[in-house]
């Protein structure tokens, strides 16, 4: 194997595949990127047997072949090399020599035959789907997955495809995000339980001009455009109902500046239980009271203005649940409905132009007097 290659375009290519290599792994092959000279470019492509990703670059192969080198290093290698071309060479040894400028190096290697197979997905018949829908359902919905272990399917994000839409739910038993965004020329549909650290992966390598192609197999789903391909084992099992959760019913409203309320809450955070992060609000016709009282620490309370529409209320949640939503809210305003101090709160925006539609969701905490 011999090519030459631009600093710049070999670590493009590295960054896009260096982030699926395992930190640590039993399987010394995997802590390696798997390097390919052909014809068509450099193929770089590293995987944690989870996710798979793989990305042509261009470069002047000499002589085709292949091998795997270790990422750690080699990104660190490339990173402080000069700006300038490249050379690498390998013989028949698992050892291969880069060169730049007057710096020279030799990495050992392993065999690209132990690099474990990418999965078999046959794109034709599947999705396309423009990268910057796909980006807005991630960055809006995937927060809200499950990172605990007693409840796998709810660590991933469920993915509902459909001929006239597609749609994201993610939740971990508290609170819950949904978002809608209407799709053109789908055929088939599908519902599909992703890993957020894929979809992050997607969000991260594709821009969001770029169109991808989408298919799956059995058990897994591929991602790829002209030069870059992704590919992620899927979550099994049946999804929760998730619409059982989401009030049809709530009859009281109050609109509120975005930031007003994400203010208050980081406030009354500061003295609420690291246990439950619980507060209390309290809704009357032109106002919220939030208030806090914590045993062996203190207590705090807050007035804030807000447009409400209903009896008065009181109702208890975890502040950090709350605001994590409201990070991911994408307007000034936001509008809660509420029924009563146990049932299900709705959060969504107020004023959102776009297309999609987006509700999120939050499971109150009960009040203790």
């Amino acid at each position: 194997m011999k090519f030459t290659i631009t600093r710049e375009k070999l670590q493009e290519g590295l960054v896009a595949v260096a982030a699926t290599v395992p930190t640590k792994t039993t399987l010394p092959v995997l802590s390696n990127i798997l390097v390919e000279a052909s014809k068509d470019g450099i193929r770089l492509s590293g995987t944690d047997l989870d996710i798979a990703v793989s990305t042509t670059v261009p470069a002047s192969v000499d002589k085709e072949g292949g091998i795997t080198l270790p990422a750690r290093k080699l990104v660190e290698i490339v990173r402080e090399l000069p700006s300038g071309t490249i050379q690498f060479t390998s013989s028949g040894e698992q050892r291969v020599a880069i060169e730049c400028g007057k710096s020279r190096f030799k990495l050992l290697g392993l065999p690209k035959e132990e690099f474990p197979a990418f999965p078999t997905v046959k794109f034709a018949g599947g999705w396309k789907v423009k990268a910057v829908e796909l980006h807005k359902l991630i960055s809006h919905v995937a927060f809200a997955a499950s990172t605990e272990e007693s409840r796998p399917i709810l660590n991933g994000v469920l993915w509902e495809l459909k001929p006239e839409r597609m749609r994201m739910v993610a939740t971990n038993g508290h609170r819950l995000a949904k978002m809608d965004v209407p799709v053109t020329g789908g055929e088939t549909q599908a519902d599909l339980i992703v890993p957020p650290k894929a979809l992050e992966q997607i969000r991260r390598l594709f821009s969001g001009d770029e169109e991808l192609e989408i298919a799956k197999s059995d058990n897994h789903l591929g991602f790829r455009t002209e030069t870059t391909q992704v590919f992620t084992r899927l979550i099994e099992g049946p999804y929760p109902n998730y619409e059982q959760v989401i009030p049809r019913d709530n009859d009281k409203s109050a609109t509120i500046e975005r930031s007003t309320l994400t203010a208050a809450l980081r406030r009354m955070s500061i003295v609420a239980s690291d246990q439950t992060h619980r507060i209390r609000l309290a809704f009357t016709s032109a106002s919220c009271k939030l208030s806090v009282q914590t045993p062996d620490l203190g207590e705090a309370q807050e007035e804030i203005t807000v447009t409400y529409d209903g009896d008065p209320l009181e109702i208890g949640f975890n502040a950090s649940y709350l605001l994590e939503i409201l990070k991911y809210l994408p307007t000034d305003e936001v509008r809660l409905t509420l029924k009563a101090p146990e049932r299900a709160v709705t959060c969504e925006p107020v004023g959102w132009d776009d297309p999609a539609s987006y509700l999120t969701l939050v499971m109150p905490l009960r009040l203790v007097d």
